[in-house]
């Protein structure tokens, strides 16, 4: 297991690699360290040789419980200089964790706050125990969540964003899936089993068309309506049919087998 001590990672024979916010005693609440942890494994992991997905977890009780108040009140005194810098540092986590090139699974139980939405907005798939609890706080605190407003706007859209950023109110998992903010519901111990099946899906994906398919999503929500990109996904399209891994995916579906890419427990 690698990482700083605010963000643990490893990855299996099977290229699935799990990271762990590890900030209990404070429900991985985050601070610069968490932060940079964020920002440093996600980047690393980019370059994990036969990386497949990556499954996202909170140690302890919470998934994570949005800022740390001590280290928010610590910014308020710190120079202007350091103080920006934190907020791009912030962005640039969650950049990278949305704009992160293999599939990404989150697995929310207990609270999820603040930032710790955004965590969970910017993973591709997300699956809530049926007791998490949720909010987007920071008014409440007499702050904004400038950092993952255009992602929120983006995941469930400007209307439900606005509800719950505004009012700051808690809501439950019930109403995150309702919302499109989850996918998936589960008793309160269900999480691994529910975490192993949709990762069986993601290892029958073929890894470079699944990728691709990631980097498209990303690309038709910025720009939908270009000619460049309706030619891109034309050529995509044919060009994939091409590709070594249509091939295998073909025969192996023929053939009545798992393709070559899938990797046995």
């Amino acid at each position: 297991m690698t990482g700083n001590d605010t963000v643990l990672d490893e990855v299996d024979a099977r290229g699935v690699a799990s990271v762990t916010l590890n900030r209990p005693a404070v429900g991985n609440a985050y601070d610069g360290a968490l932060i940079d942890g964020l920002i440093d494994t996600f980047d690393r992991l980019t370059r994990e040789p036969g990386l497949r997905c990556v499954v996202l977890r909170g140690a302890g009780r919470h998934f994570q419980a949005g800022a740390d108040l001590t280290f928010l009140r610590y910014l308020r005194t710190a120079p202007p200089e350091e103080n920006l810098d934190f907020s791009r540092r912030t962005l640039a986590a969650i950049d990278g964790l949305r704009h992160f090139p293999h599939p990404t699974l989150a697995l929310i139980h207990g609270g999820c706050f603040g930032g710790g939405i955004g965590i969970a907005a910017a993973c591709d798939i997300a699956v809530a125990a049926e007791d998490a609890v949720f909010a987007i706080s920071e008014v409440r605190w007499g702050i904004t969540a400038a950092p993952i407003i255009p992602l929120l706007v983006d995941r469930i859209g400007s209307r439900a964003s606005g509800r719950l950023a505004l009012t700051g109110e808690r809501f439950t998992a019930v109403e995150a899936l309702r919302i499109g903010l989850v996918h998936r519901l589960c008793a309160a111990d269900g999480l691994d089993t529910a975490a192993a099946e949709i990762v069986e899906s993601l290892l029958a994906a073929a890894p470079e068309a699944a990728a691709m398919t990631k980097q498209l999503i990303a690309e038709a929500v910025e720009t939908p309506d270009s000619q460049a990109f309706r030619e891109r996904i034309v050529s995509e399209a044919a060009a994939r049919r091409y590709s070594p891994e249509a091939a295998e995916g073909l025969a192996s579906f023929a053939e009545r087998r798992r393709p070559a890419w899938y990797r046995t427990p």
